[in-house]
This record gives structure tokens, sequence and C-alpha cells, in this order.
């Protein structure tokens, strides 16, 4: 790293800003408009995993930010790859991710011109970004950059956008000295919030407690946990979140989002307390807030959020606490417990539900492949500290349902719902724990989307798994298609490559399964290989859910018409 006040390029700059923060990896696809920033990242040690589409990248540095909770680090061109890279930027957004975006930006003498592939981006990116800038002066790079990183990790943590004019990278000055970022600037809980907690718990028979959310640290989810066990709450956690408490826990109850126990809706419709941490409370976590109606809620509501201007914009709260993860979880757990017989009983029937929907026993599909089957002997199979990553699709309700998430960042699934982000999550995954088990899940449709990121796997030796759930469809828009337009298929069904041959295409280790007691062994040779591996699953297109068929949810749909 160049001293402070030697005379050095925009890029150098950059570069040399980024290690004194501390980042040690960053995720791009390169291109001409930042060609300063490649030139000094040769000498540096970052750590650079070139991407094979911008929108992958952008996923790559969206899932580091989620496993490591430090901002994940991207660069992409102008123009088409600034917009490639905007899905990646949404899904921080949606789930509170810190990372931060670097765009290249056509020369400042050529702006407002529409010059190639100019964009502004403050206008672009402006509803889904915590803050857009542009750096016009190479000598305030070390002042944007620390604000990019206080900014992405404080509060509420999200995305940060910085433009890059190509003609201030490649400035030649001299640049201030800042000190690197180290903590996360969080809001405190306030000795008035934490009586007012304990009043709201001591008239409680009947509490639950959802957690969601970013801003969540090994030590908040230790601290929430022992919160939890001293007040006998049942805890649920928000779509895609249920690493935030351990799934084999007895206080655990399932999760609130998509497909919901529905003996879980009820019980939270029939709580009289209920203690959301983290969670907006959004449109997932409350069933398209008909489980839980806006604005008054019948229960008593306690509302933690990082993000001030979240409290009391959708739910009015009873007791609204503007606090990070870290400071409520470890003031919560030392509040006085609060003991009702009742609630030993509520929690205990909270927990009975949940091992009846996640045992997969019962459930049978069509098909000579058992979802159900095979998320069990991954759950029994796989280490305590794996990583499961996916991105949407209905093959996704299997791995919600049926899996334990046993530990704190062994989930990377996006709460936007989007599409093609397991394969390049995996990626980040792997190259922050090395030694973790990783695990992508894909549909066919939902692979398809970044399947190319496969070689972005094997050029920098990342061994996860992919696992690609293939009905040849995409079959969530089936499944609401025949619901509501039953029997007119358009546009939903899909032909194939062959999958396992694009994988070894790749250079991976790939196997097809078509019967359940194929898949034991195959996962077993993938993980021998020692290279990265795609499984392709052929399931039945009826199998569309645990629940429900095609055909079942056609005939239901028809007979209402």
């Amino acid at each position: 790293m160049s001293a402070a006040n030697t005379p050095r390029s925009g890029g150098r700059i950059l570069v040399d800003e980024l290690v004194r923060h501390g980042v040690d990896t960053a995720y791009c696809v390169p291109g001409e408009s930042y060609l300063a920033v490649l030139d000094a990242l040769h000498d540096a040690t970052v750590r650079v995993i070139t991407a094979r589409q911008e929108g992958g990248a952008a996923f790559m540095a969206e899932a580091h930010g989620k496993m490591t909770g430090r901002p994940g680090i991207c660069f992409v061109t102008r123009g088409p790859g600034a917009t490639n890279a905007s899905i990646g930027v949404h899904t921080a957004f949606q789930d509170s991710t810190p990372m931060i975006l670097f765009v290249g930006q056509v020369a400042r003498d050529q702006m407002e011109r529409e010059a190639f592939q100019e964009i502004d981006y403050r206008r672009m990116y402006g509803e889904m970004t915590k803050w857009v800038a542009q750096i016009d002066d190479a000598r305030r790079i070390p002042e944007f950059v620390s604000r990019a990183f206080h900014t992405a990790t404080a509060g509420r943590p999200g995305p940060v956008v910085l433009a890059l004019p190509e003609d201030m990278l490649r400035d030649v000055v001299e640049a201030p000295e800042v000190a690197p970022f180290r903590t996360p600037v969080q809001p405190h809980i306030s000795s008035a919030d934490l009586m007012d907690l304990r009043d709201e718990l001591s008239h409680a028979r009947r509490p639950f407690m959802i957690l969601g959310g970013g801003g969540w640290t090994p030590k908040a989810v230790k601290d929430i946990q022992q919160f939890a066990e001293r007040q006998n709450l049942p805890v649920g956690c928000s779509f895609r979140t249920q690493h935030l408490f351990d799934n084999d826990h007895p206080l655990y109850a399932g999760d609130v989002g998509i497909g919901i126990n529905p003996a879980l809706a009820e019980r939270i419709k029939a709580s009289d307390l209920l203690i959301v941490v983290g969670a907006r409370l959004g449109e997932m976590t409350t069933g398209g807030y008909e489980m839980l109606k806006p604005p008054k809620l019948p229960q008593h509501l306690v509302h933690v959020h990082p993000g001030a201007e979240e409290l009391g914009r959708v739910f009015q709260p009873d007791l609204a606490i503007n606090c990070g993860m870290e400071s409520f979880a470890h003031a919560a757990s030392s509040v006085k417990p609060v003991s009702y017989a009742a609630r030993e009983d509520w929690a205990k029937a909270a927990r009975a539900d949940y091992e009846a929907w996640n045992d997969p026993t019962p459930v049978t599909t069509p098909g000579t492949v058992q979802m159900g089957a095979i998320m069990a002997w991954l759950r029994e199979h796989l280490p305590k500290d794996a990583v499961m990553c996916n991105g949407a699709g209905n093959y996704s309700v299997w791995v919600h349902r049926f899996h334990r998430y046993r530990g704190f960042r062994t989930q990377a699934a996006p709460t936007n719902g989007t599409m093609g982000y397991g394969v390049p999550a995996a990626v980040a995954v792997k190259a922050a724990n090395p030694e973790r088990t990783v695990v992508a899940f894909a549909g066919d449709g939902c692979f398809q989307m970044n399947g190319q990121e496969l070689g972005t796997a094997v050029q920098f030796g990342l061994p996860f798994i992919t696992i690609v759930v293939n009905n040849g469809m995409y079959g969530t828009i089936r499944m609401h298609q025949e619901r509501t337009y039953p029997g007119r298929i358009s546009a939903t069904d899909l032909v194939n490559p062959d999958f396992v041959m694009l994988a070894k295409a790749y250079g991976c280790h790939a196997e097809l399964v078509e019967k359940t007691e194929d898949f034991a062994p195959a996962f077993q040779r993938a993980e021998a290989s020692g290279k990265p591996a795609l499984i392709e699953v052929r399931i039945d297109p009826e199998a569309i859910t645990p629940r429900e068929t095609l055909s079942g949810i056609r005939e239901k749909a028809s007979a209402k018409a």
C-alpha cells in the first residue's frame, strides 16, 4: 500500500483505501472504464474473483456481505455492466446486506451528452441504495470510500454505489490518509425501553418472537437465544433468515414466510404479544398483510429495528425500539424472567407443530424422486456448519421446509425472491469459507440465469455442490397460472440443455439422478471428487409442492370457475 503523501493515480488511491479498510476479496467483470483500478489491483493483496456476468458478480458481493457482516465489494463497468449489476444491488437493499458497488463512468468532460454507455447513477440507483455518489476529484477518494463503509454498515445495513469517471481514475494526485473502518455504528437500547419491554412480557401469556433482517452477529444470535430461553419464548424466523435461531432448539417454531405451516400462522394470530426483532414485517412475513393486517394488530407489538424510518412505517407498534441487533439482544438477555406455567405449554405446542411440519416421512409426491426423502438425507448427512444457498422457485420450498439450519450464517438466500442467486452466492460463500461444505440449490429455470458462474467456481478452485431440481418449467409461475387461469398454459414451459454435459464442459463433476435411492451415492461421489460438482435431479412436473400437484391445483381452480 502506497504512502498517503505519495502522488498516485486515482485507481491506485482507491485500491489502497480498500486495503486500508480490510478488504481481502473483490468480485468483478472487467471493463475499460476502470482500467486504472484493474492495474492497481495487479499489485494489491486483494483477491479478485472474475465473474461471467455482472449480475453474478453483484450476487457474489451481496452473499459475501451476508456471510461476513462486512461490505461485499463489486466492480463493474458503465452502462450495460451497471444495469446488469442492479439485481444484486436490489437484493442487498431488501436483504439489508452491506455492499459497495463501484461503477466505471464516462469521462467528466463527456457527461450530460449521452456519451457511450452514459447513465446518471444517482437517478438509476436512487431508490435501491442507502447512498449513491460520483467521485469527481481523486483527492476525495479516501473520504468517499470511508463514508461508503460507514453508510453500508450503519443502522439498517445496505448497499452503496460509487461512480468512477475513467479520467478521474487516471489523475495523479496526493490524497489524505483516513482511519480504517472498524465497527458499524448502531443505535443502542435505553433503560426506559428495557423497562417497557419487561412490562410487556409481564402481561403476556402467549408471546411469540420473530427474528429477521440484517446486522446480526454471532454474539447477537447467542444473546437472543438466551433471551428466548429466559422468557420461554417460541421463536420464528422471517423469510429466508432461518439461520438466526438454531432449528434444533426446543423453542424454534419454524419459518414465517412463503408456504408457512398453517398451524404456525394460526399460532401467530393467536398470540397476545409479538416481539419482532430485525424483521421489517413485510409482505412475506405477514402473509401478504393478511395474517397480520396493518396498521394496528389485535395483539401487542414490540418492534425492534436498527432503522428508525422503519418503525411505525406500516404497523403501529405498542413499543418501538430503535436499536441494533447486538445491543438489543445483549440487553434483552439480562431482563428478569417472567414465569407463567401456561407459557411452557404454549412453547412446547409450537415446537410440536414445527416437528410435525418438518417431518418429510408422511409427504409423498408423484414420480420416482421424492424430494422430501432427499432433504431428510441431506439434513442427516451434512455437517452442522454447512451452508445452503438457493435462489427462487418452488424447489426452494423443499429446502426451507425440511432442512434444519443449525448455526448462524448457514443460509444464503435472497429475501427479495430473485432467481439465479444460488450458484454465484455459493461461489462467494466458498471463497470466504473454504473449509465449509457449501450446497447451491436451483431449479432448472433458476440455474440457467447464472449457471455460467460454474466457470468461475472451476477457475478459482471453489468446490461446492450444485443441485439442479429439473421439472422442465418455471414451476412457481406455472402454479400461479393454474390457480388463476387453469389449463391455459403460456410462456412457462422450458426446453433445457443436458445439465450434466454442460457442467462437465465447464470442468465440473456431474451426475444425473432420476430415482430417490440414487441421490445419496451421487452426492457422496460429488463430495469425493474435490471439484465443483452438479447433480441434476429430475422430478415429476406434478410434484409442484410438498402438499399439492399441478393437476390438483387445476381441478380446484376449474371447480371454482
